[in-house]
């Protein structure tokens, strides 16, 4: 007679469910672990998203060693009364020059002073408190014991960031991505009191530098200024673009007016060349020398900063923009039937489609034109290594209609765009159905 072997259900227990789970395996392989990655996808793709925003936000990359140690600009923001030089700047001059204000960064009892009239808003001293509460959006004050500045550096938010304005104008709950067509860059730099860093990379003189820097007015910067030192197109206006929307660019190739690169491309460049952080970024585009002299002088292209800090930085910053979506048009903002009509329109008889295709309104590829194909002059392309410029992505239109439109805002209203349009492809549109159009623009995007 043979013994029935007898095993403790602690060993039987575990292994009729290991035996359970080989099954499942064996019948929905790929069921389990597609479960456990996408949920470990999911994890990271959020700690990513926060990671970029607070990159986007609050990350200088070691600005503060030329905006404040070289130009000292810190010195004008603070005045003479904090050991600083001028008057220094106030949160009325600060607002003026289109800065803005996190409504929530403020403490309620500042909230409360505020609204009672308590806060000198003339007093520079206002505007050191606010810095050290990190409510100025795009600018960080780096403080010493008494108070005063001890530098200052700026973020991504600075020029791709507003505000609501919910609790007065220019201070409200931030709205990331959006252009801040109100931002004077160039009155706020001319400020510094030390420009001889740029004159000397431009070969000229301080003077020169304020009256170029001066002339770009709000929501215009000049990106390739300190790679070709041309400074003003050929009709003697400003060489400055319009500040873009960093929203909505999730399957958009190309970053700018004149398709420099990717994302992350343009924000290596950005925060290496024009904030003046502390990173890594190659470009051998720059070397050429005729058309990017300065670049090619000072080896823009081959930029090697140890440590780097903002190499580690760019995949959640890439990951947090992609993540903006373009805000959809307010209720009541655009006539809805008009825009049906010129939905139809765009697709159809106008022709738009074929460039600003699908939800991206952009091309799918290689979105770049030559200004020939829009009739227009290809000043501003040819400041970029591919000489064309980006057909740009509409979405989102109605939050930057400040400035014009056009990569230099040189139309001052959508409906000069449609007429610009019909000129130049002949389309033969009927003064009504440029409306419908200019309505349907106005709408993008909208929920449906």
């Amino acid at each position: 007679m043979k013994r029935k072997l007898s095993l403790p259900l602690t060993v039987v227990f575990p292994a009729i469910i290991l035996s359970f789970v080989a099954v499942v395996f064996a019948l929905e392989p790929g069921r389990a672990f597609l479960n456990m990655f996408d949920h470990a996808n999911e994890a990271a793709d959020t700690a990513k998203i926060e990671e970029g925003r607070q990159t986007f936000r609050f990350d200088t990359f070691g600005d503060e060693a030329f905006w404040g140690d070289t130009l000292h600009l810190h010195r004008a923001i603070e005045g003479t009364k904090f050991g600083g030089v001028g008057p220094g700047v106030s949160p009325a001059i600060a607002l003026a020059l289109g800065l803005k204000v996190d409504q929530d960064a403020l403490p309620q009892s500042l909230v409360q002073q505020i609204k009672q009239g308590q806060v000198n808003l003339n007093d520079p001293a206002v505007t050191l408190a606010l810095l050290k509460l990190n409510a100025v959006i795009g600018i960080t004050g780096r403080f010493k014991s008494d108070g005063s500045l001890k530098s200052m550096g700026i973020q991504c938010a600075l020029c791709h960031s507003t505000v609501d304005n919910a609790f007065a104008p220019g201070v409200g709950h931030r709205l990331d991505g959006w252009a801040n067509r109100d931002l004077n860059v160039g009155a706020i730099v001319a400020a510094a009191p030390n420009l001889q860093p740029v004159a000397d990379l431009l070969s000229t003189d301080q003077a020169t530098v304020r009256k170029v820097l001066n002339s770009w007015g709000p929501g215009k910067f000049d990106a390739a200024l300190l790679l070709d030192g041309k400074a003003f197109r050929p009709d003697g206006k400003p060489a400055a673009t319009l500040i873009p929307p960093a929203f909505g660019l999730a399957g958009v190739n190309l970053h700018t007016w004149t398709g420099w690169g990717s994302v992350p491309h343009w924000n290596a460049l950005v925060a290496n060349l024009e904030m003046h952080g502390k990173g890594t970024f190659y470009d051998p585009r720059l070397d050429d020398a005729v058309q990017f002299p300065i670049a090619a002088k000072n080896h823009f292209g081959h930029v090697q900063n140890d440590p780097d800090l903002i190499s580690s930085r760019l995949p959640a910053l890439h990951v947090y923009q992609l993540s903006l979506p373009a805000p959809p048009a307010p209720a009541g903002s655009f006539d809805a039937a008009s825009a049906k009509r010129g939905e139809s329109l765009f697709r159809g008889k106008a022709n738009c489609a074929t460039c600003h295709v699908g939800t991206m309104f952009s091309e799918p590829g290689w979105n770049m034109h030559k200004g020939s194909e829009v009739c227009i002059d290809d000043f501003q392309a040819d400041r970029a290594p591919d000489h064309a410029y980006r057909t740009s992505p509409l979405k989102g239109l109605w939050t930057h209609t400040k400035g014009g439109f056009y990569h230099d805002g040189r139309f001052a209203t959508l409906l000069d765009v449609v007429n610009h349009y019909d000129s130049c492809f002949r389309l033969g549109l009927a003064q009504n159905e440029k409306q419908d159009l200019v309505q349907y623009l106005k709408s993008v995007p909208r929920t449906r």
